[in-house]
């Protein structure tokens, strides 16, 4: 561990195809970053894991635009792009089949960097790296896990954090056409998690900012960077099976929800809520 004149050392690595295949696209770079330096910590690796296609950027020149305008835009943000390139191959059935798998690379290279660094940030969903989480831990790296949708329940288990990238306030915009949207402001739309359920009304919480924190889940607590909304059952959407109020208060469950106004100062009420993402 660091000394104490010493910043924490961290190390970002992202699987970006992974995470855009699983509800992170669009994800802002900038506030993954600050989110894994949130308690002043120094960025040592920020290392973002790409599939590139080149056969495709040869033929399909918006392809290549956009691609590589992104990567740029990810130096910007001071990452280090590594390219996988895509790799064409016919099966056994003639059928031509792309693969550009960078997992290894990722892992070899967390594990390699890891011999300077303090913490490190995991993004992607994939449990083949639940063997790497451990491997960090045994090198006395704290190892935390940041991914959206279809996440393996191994990794979430063996990372010493998760947190879904949709509660990170500002990570993943939350779209209302040309609306603007001021995440966890009075009559604008937030995300987070039932807590507490009993009969018929609950209770959400929600990050209201990236803080080092976030352990204080008490909202009542000076520091917590949390904040709570009660709601009533009604304002809840409809499941398979009918409403899902039996089955809160759960974290399996990512809302998004509107905030307004309790009428007789009872704090903050949650409506028009949305099941966003199940874990």
């Amino acid at each position: 561990m660091p000394s104490n004149n010493s910043a924490t050392r961290v190390g970002v690595y992202v699987d970006v195809a992974n995470i855009n295949r699983n509800g992170g696209y669009g994800m802002g770079y900038e506030v993954l970053r600050e989110f894994a330096c949130r308690d002043k910590a120094e960025a040592m690796r920020l290392n973002a894991y790409v599939s590139y296609d080149a056969e495709k950027a040869r033929r399909d020149s918006y392809y290549f635009h956009r691609t590589n305008s992104f990567y740029s835009v990810l130096r910007d943000f001071g990452y280090k792009v590594i390219q996988k390139e895509v790799k064409w191959f016919t099966d056994e059935d003639g059928n031509r089949v792309a693969k550009a798998n960078a997992d290894l690379d990722l892992a070899v290279d967390a594990l390699l960097q890891s011999e300077k660094l303090d913490r490190v940030l995991l993004v992607t969903g994939d449990g083949d790296f639940v063997q790497v989480v451990r491997a960090l831990q045994n090198k006395g790296c704290r190892v935390e896990v940041v991914a959206f949708k279809n996440v393996s329940h191994e990794l979430r288990r063996e990372a010493d954090m998760f947190m879904s990238g949709h509660l990170i306030p500002h990570l993943l915009p939350i779209d209302r056409g040309l609306e603007e949207n001021i995440w966890g402001e009075i009559d604008h739309r937030v995300r987070g998690i039932c807590y507490y359920h009993k009969n018929d009304f609950g209770f959400m919480r929600f990050l209201k900012r990236i803080d080092p924190n976030l352990w204080l889940t008490d909202a009542k607590h000076p520091d917590s960077p949390y904040g709570t909304a009660w709601f009533h059952d009604t304002s809840l959407p409809l499941g398979s099976n009918g409403s899902i109020s039996h089955e809160l208060p759960s974290r399996r469950y990512i809302f998004e929800f509107k905030l307004i106004k309790a009428d007789q100062d009872k704090g903050l009420r949650a409506v028009d809520i949305q099941i966003l993402a199940e874990l």
